[in-house]
């Protein structure tokens, strides 16, 4: 399994912006996908966005759309998500997690390895 490490969560206010990085050490490039999910306290979790194994090619939840943008650099073996416009329902704990198919998904059946989380938290 890969082992995956979130970083970059913590307090925002309403409005602002949030870079979540997401480093896995043993990524091989092309042969995963990359997911963003988040679980809301006293919620279940759910898919934010997902970027193809070559880095060309995105999916977005509803809520993300427009706000949120995932990228990779499998140089750095980082996959990042840029969180802008956030709300107090962006809450949660942000995890990624990759999944050994070439085409972005936002089911989560599909991924295999899951980071421990990192937390978000909008309020002002």
């Amino acid at each position: 399994q890969v082992q995956l490490v979130e970083s970059g969560g913590g307090l925002v206010p309403p409005g602002g912006s949030l870079t979540l990085s997401c480093v896995a050490p043993r990524l091989t490039q092309n042969e995963y996908i990359i997911g963003w999910f988040r679980q809301a306290s006293g919620r279940e979790r759910e898919a934010v966005a997902s970027i193809s194994n070559a880095g060309d090619g995105a999916v977005y939840s509803d809520s993300a759309k427009g706000r949120f943008t995932i990228s990779r650099d499998d140089v750095k073996n980082t996959v990042s998500l840029q969180m802008n416009g956030l709300k107090a329902d962006d809450t949660a704990v942000y995890y990624c997690a990759t999944a050994p198919v070439p085409v972005p998904s936002l089911r989560d059946l599909w991924y295999e390895s899951w980071g421990r989380g990192t937390q978000v938290t909008v309020s002002s």
